[in-house]
C-alpha cells in the first residue's frame, strides 16, 4: 500500500496527504501487517501518533500474531512503545511463539521498554512462550546483564525451566556469557541442575569451548565425570565438538580419560570421529587413553576412525599399539568398516600395516564382500591387489560376485568377472549370481524360488543391469520367462520400479502378462499405490478391464484403494464395469523374489 512506502519514507506530510485521500488506514500487505506495523518497526513516535489518532488499530495481528507493539520493542525504540501503550497497545499480547512484547524485549536487549512493559504486565514476568521460556532465559541467551538484573529484581524465577527443562543457567553457559553465568549463580541459581537428557550448564560449557566458563564452573565445583542421561561426561562431549582448550583443561583437573558411556564409548572413540576432534584425539592418547578399548558392541576407536575416514587418526592408533585386525561382536574388523564405508586411502593405509583381508565379518562376510555389496569399485580395486581368493564364500555361500550382483554395480561386477569370478556358483540356498555376464555366464539358470537374474534386476530395479542383461540376450527374453507366473515385468511393476517396466516393455508383445492368479502387471502396480508405473503401463496399452483368475477384479478394483492411481486409471476411455464379477476383498499380492 502506498501509505506503507509513505511510512517507511519517514514522511508525516505525505501521510496525512493520503488519509485525506481516504486511503485506507489499516491495508493489509500480503502477510497482513498494517502501515501501524511498519511505523512500529521503523519507530517513529509522531508517525505513530498521527497513524492512532486517525483510526489505525493500535493492536492489530499479522501473520504471526506479532502486534505493533512487539515490533516497537524489537526495534528497542522507548518513545514508540510509550506511544503505543499511552493508547491502550496490550502488553499481555502473545504471538504464535506465545511471546509477549517483554519476551521481545528480553531477546533484543530493550532493556527501556522492558522497564515501560514490566509494571503493566498483568501477571509477572515469568510468562513463558511456547516453548516454555520466560523472558530471562532469552535475557540469558543473548548475554545482557543489564536485562538479568532487570528480570530478577522486579520477581523473574531463577531456576524457572523450558519444556526441555532447561534453566536460564543453561543458556548463559550455552552461549558463553561468563557475566551472566556469574550473576545467575551469585543470586543463587542452581549450578547442577540438569535438563531432561541430563545435560548441565558444565556439560554446555564443554560443549561449546567456552573455557573461561569452564574454568569458572571447575572452582566452584571440581566434579569433571559427572555423567549425562547417556553415560557421557563433559570429557566425551567436548572431545567430540573438538573442543581441545576445554579438553586440557578437563584432563588437568583430573578427567577420567577411559570413562565410558551407557555404550561403552570413551572420549577417545568420540574424538575418534569428531570432524575437529584431531588435537582432542592427541591429547587423550598422551594422556594414557586405552587405545584397544572396545564399546559393548565390541567397537575400538580403530574401527571408529576406520568407518568416518580418518586416516592420520588410524595411523596413530596402529603406532600406539591399536589392534589392526581386532573384531567387534559381529566379527567385524577394521578393515570390514573401511570397506563398508568406501574409504579407499584407509584401507590402503591398514593394508600397508598388515590389516588381514580373509578374516570373516558379520556372516563370515570378507571386507571385498562389503565393498562390492555397497558398490565401492575403488575399495574393491585395492582389496582385489592384496590378493584375495574372490570365490571364497561366506556362512552362507555367497561369494563376492552374490554380493557385487546384490548391490548392483557393474562396475564392481566387472572387475569379479575380469579376474575369473566363478559365474555360475550357487550360495547355500541354490541361488545363483543374479546378474549373469558373459564368459560363459548362463542366462538359463534358475534359483530354487524360480527366478534368474532379469528377475532380480526387474525385482530390485537395477537399471543399469537390466539394461546390460537384455543386451547379451539382444533385447529379447526367454519365452518361459516371459510366459511364466512370476515374469519380471510382475515384479518391477509389484516394487514400483518404472524405469525397469520401460526397458523390459520392449522384451514383451503386450503387458497384459497374467501371473498364477491371472494378475496384471497394472493391477500389482495400482494395488500397490505406485502411480508411475501405472501411468508407464497405461501409455503401453495395459488394460484396466482385465479380470483376475481368483477374485474376478481388475486394476481399477485395486486403483481404488490408491487414490492417485484411482485417477489415473478413470481419466482412461472405458464402459461400465460389471461389479457382478467381483465376489472377494481384494487381497495383497505376495511375491518374493
Amino acid at each position: 500500500p502506498l501509505i506503507v512506502q509513505a511510512v517507511f519514507n519517514g514522511n508525516p506530510e505525505e501521510i496525512r496527504m493520503l488519509i485525506c485521500k481516504t486511503e485506507d488506514i489499516n491495508a493489509l500487505d500480503n502477510e497482513k501487517r498494517s502501515p501501524l506495523h511498519a511505523a512500529a518497526f521503523m519507530g517513529d513516535a509522531d508517525i505513530i501518533e498521527r497513524l492512532i489518532l486517525s483510526g489505525a488499530r493500535v493492536n492489530a495481528k499479522d501473520n504471526m500474531w506479532v502486534t505493533p507493539l512487539h515490533r516497537a520493542v524489537a526495534s528497542r525504540n522507548e518513545e514508540a512503545v510509550q506511544v503505543l501503550i499511552k493508547h491502550s497497545a496490550d502488553v499481555n499480547a502473545r504471538d504464535k511463539k506465545w511471546q509477549t512484547p517483554l519476551h521481545v524485549a528480553a531477546a533484543n536487549k530493550s532493556v527501556k521498554c522492558a522497564k515501560l512493559l514490566i509494571p503493566l504486565l498483568s501477571s509477572n514476568v515469568n510468562v513463558s512462550d511456547r516453548g516454555g521460556h520466560t523472558a530471562l532465559h532469552h535475557a540469558a541467551l543473548c548475554g545482557n546483564l543489564e536485562m538479568v538484573k532487570l528480570l530478577l529484581e522486579t520477581g523473574a524465577n531463577i531456576n524457572a525451566f523450558d519444556k526441555k527443562d532447561r534453566r536460564a543457567l543453561h543458556w548463559a553457559a550455552h552461549t558463553g556469557h561468563l557475566e551472566v553465568v556469574t550473576l545467575l549463580i551469585n543470586y543463587g541459581a542452581e549450578v547442577a541442575c540438569r535438563d531432561k537428557k541430563g545435560y548441565t550448564p558444565f556439560h554446555a560449557a564443554a560443549a561449546n569451548g567456552h573455557i573461561h566458563i569452564v574454568k569458572y564452573l571447575l572452582e566452584i565445583n571440581d566434579e569433571t565425570d559427572e555423567a549425562n542421561l547417556y553415560g557421557n561426561t563433559a570429557l566425551h562431549i567436548a572431545c567430540y565438538n573438538g573442543q581441545n582448550k576445554v579438553v586440557r583443561e578437563l584432563i588437568d583437573h583430573g578427567a577420567y580419560v577411559n570413562h565410558k558411556n551407557k555404550k561403552g564409548f570413551a572420549p577417545l572413540h568420540f574424538a575418534a570421529v569428531a570432524i575437529h576432534g584431531a588435537m582432542c584425539f592427541d591429547l587423550l592418547i598422551n594422556n594414557g587413553s586405552d587405545v584397544n578399548a572396545q564399546s559393548y558392541d565390541g567397537k575400538t576407536s580403530l574401527h571408529m576412525t576406520a568407518t568416518y575416514g580418518r586416516v592420520t587418526r588410524s595411523q596413530i592408533l596402529i603406532q600406539n599399539g591399536g589392534d589392526i585386525n581386532r573384531a567387534d561382536k559381529d566379527g567385524n574388523t577394521p578393515l570390514h568398516m573401511a570397506a563398508k564405508y568406501g574409504h579407499e586411502f584407509l584401507i590402503t593405509t591398514l593394508l600397508s600395516y598388515g590389516a588381514k583381508a580373509n578374516l570373516g565379518g558379520i556372516h563370515g562376510m570378507f571386507p571385498l564382500h562389503l565393498a562390492v555389496l555397497y558398490a565401492h569399485s575403488d575399495c574393491c580395486r585395492r582389496l582385489l591387489s592384496s590378493g584375495f581368493e574372490i570365490n571364497t564364500p561366506d556362512n552362507f555361500g555367497r561369494t563376492c560376485l552374490h554380493a557385487a550382483a546384490a548391490g548392483g554395480d557393474i562396475e564392481c561386477i566387472t572387475l569379479l568377472q575380469n579376474l575369473e569370478a566363478d559365474l555360475c556358483k550357487k550360495d547355500n540356498y541354490g541361488r545363483c549370481l543374479q546378474f549373469l555376464l558373459e564368459n560363459n555366464g548362463n542366462p538359463s539358470i534358475y534359483d530354487k524360488a524360480g527366478y534368474n537374474a532379469v528377475h532380480y534386476a526387474a525385482a530390485y530395479g537395477h537399471r543399469e543391469c537390466l539394461k546390460y542383461l537384455l543386451k547379451m540376450a539382444k533385447n529379447s527374453i526367454d519365452e518361459a520367462i516371459i510366459s511364466s507366473a512370476k515374469s519380471p515385468l510382475h515384479l518391477a511393476a509389484y516394487y514400483g520400479h518404472q524405469q525397469a517396466l520401460e526397458i523390459l516393455f520392449d522384451c514383451y508383445y503386450h503387458v497384459d502378462v497374467k501371473d498364477e492368479k491371472g494378475r496384471t502387471p497394472l493391477d500389482l502396480a495400482s494395488f500397490k499405490g505406485h502411480i508411475e508405473c501405472v501411468e508407464a503401463l497405461i501409455r503401453e496399452g495395459a488394460s484396466i478391464l482385465v479380470f483376475d483368475s481368483v477374485t474376478q477384479r481388475t486394476p481399477l478394483h485395486a486403483a481404488a484403494l490408491r487414490c492417485p492411481c484411482c485417477d489415473q486409471c478413470l481419466r482412461q476411455d472405458i464402459p461400465q464395469i460389471d461389479s457382478s464379477h467381483s465376489k472377494k476383498a481384494l487381497s495383497p499380492p505376495v511375491i518374493k523374489p
